[in-house]
């Protein structure tokens, strides 16, 4: 299972290294590129009712599987595309196949947690990180050899279908405390609603990193070339680290502690990479924000799938249907932002979010 976390990860990671160079082909101004980049958190936000019904209904690992067959196979026609409408197609298909393989993997944590009885989940999603930051060191090394966006991604297609013909006989054959009988549509409790304004915060700020941060570097910071991803992997470096250590941390000072502390780093981290837009200090404040925002969606998926009174599919579902609200929310706001004002105002305004993390936190019970 462990795999397919890395799997999700490089995809995702591969896509977010090119932006500026899509954005380029396509010529796109940053208003322009908000609109685009709104297409991916669209599908998913299409998929969550249905995905975490199909999980419930038909079982995690299957649905597992063919999510991550359409993820990686969709990866390469956000190369393809010639038209604004062709990549606005394909990243609303990628966006929910991406979501369909994140509610189905993170089921099957739940049921290995409960196998187990510890905190792993951060652990996992340290892969996920892990193959963000291979996926961008991937990236930086093909823009310096040259290759473009669509064979950069037949590249990672070819390795992801390799990953699921090797690992997909490791599944969960079956999830714990599913219900085949759970409505697609479900009022989420008060501990649902609070653990998804977290993930919204979490999941704006994650959002700016990965569809931004490239551009950042390029517009703001302007290093050369071919250390204009320094910034994006610098993210993923300290976000990877900072999983594996998540539950360890989790379980030595509390959810709410670690959650809190959280929300500050990835606050601190924003403004120091706006108020000093310099090489340097920029990586720096990007390193803090991936310490930031590591352990975030980790512990409120892990919360969410001990749910009593929802399935694990169900309950994480909707904890992702309000999060990813963010990811919906973030990508034009920071965009229009950045064409109205400035990117460094636009991601200063982010950085509000999270002491906003801090703030939830302090006020739930975990």
């Amino acid at each position: 299972m462990s795999s397919f976390f890395f799997l999700a990860g490089l995809c995702f990671s591969s896509w977010a290294s090119r932006i500026p160079d899509i954005q380029a082909k396509l010529h796109l101004n940053n208003a322009k590129l908000g609109a685009v980049l709104l297409s991916l958190p669209t599908g998913l936000l299409v998929s969550l009712p249905l995905s975490g019904w199909l999980v419930a209904k038909l079982g995690s690992k299957s649905i597992a599987i063919a999510s991550a067959l359409l993820y990686s196979i969709t990866l390469p026609a956000l190369g393809f595309a010639q038209t604004t409408g062709q990549l606005m197609l394909c990243l609303f298909i990628f966006g929910m196949g991406g979501n369909t393989m994140n509610i189905s993997i993170n089921t099957q944590a739940v049921g290995t947690e409960a196998l187990y009885e510890r905190s792993i989940m951060a652990s996992y999603h340290g892969l996920w990180s892990l193959a963000g930051f291979s996926g961008a060191a991937i990236g930086t090394l093909l823009i310096r050899l040259g290759l473009l966006p669509w064979q950069h991604f037949l590249i990672i297609t070819a390795l992801a279908l390799l990953i699921i013909i090797i690992a997909f006989r490791y599944l969960l054959a079956e999830d714990v405390n599913k219900n085949e009988h759970q409505p697609i549509f479900v009022k989420p409790d008060r501990s649902i609603i609070n653990l998804g304004l977290i993930a919204f915060c979490s999941m704006i700020c994650e959002g700016a990193m990965f569809d931004w941060s490239g551009v950042y570097f390029q517009k703001v910071v302007q290093p050369e070339k071919a250390l204009v991803t320094m910034g994006f992997t610098a993210f993923m470096c300290t976000m990877a680290t900072g999983r594996f250590v998540g539950d360890w941390v989790a379980t030595r000072f509390g959810k709410k502690r670690t959650l809190q502390l959280s929300g500050i780093l990835t606050a601190t981290g924003l403004m120091i990479a706006v108020i000093f837009p310099f090489f340097i200090t920029a990586v720096s404040g990007f390193l803090l924000v991936g310490a930031g925002v590591s352990s975030v969606i980790p512990l409120i998926y892990s919360s969410a799938g001990k749910s009593k009174l929802l399935s694990p599919g169900v309950a994480i579902a909707a904890v992702s249907t309000i999060g990813y609200l963010g990811f919906l929310f973030g990508p034009p706001f920071i965009g229009f932002i950045a064409q109205a004002s400035s990117l460094r105002a636009s991601l200063g305004l982010v950085a509000i979010l999270g002491s906003i993390i801090a703030v939830i936190a302090s006020r739930s019970k975990f």
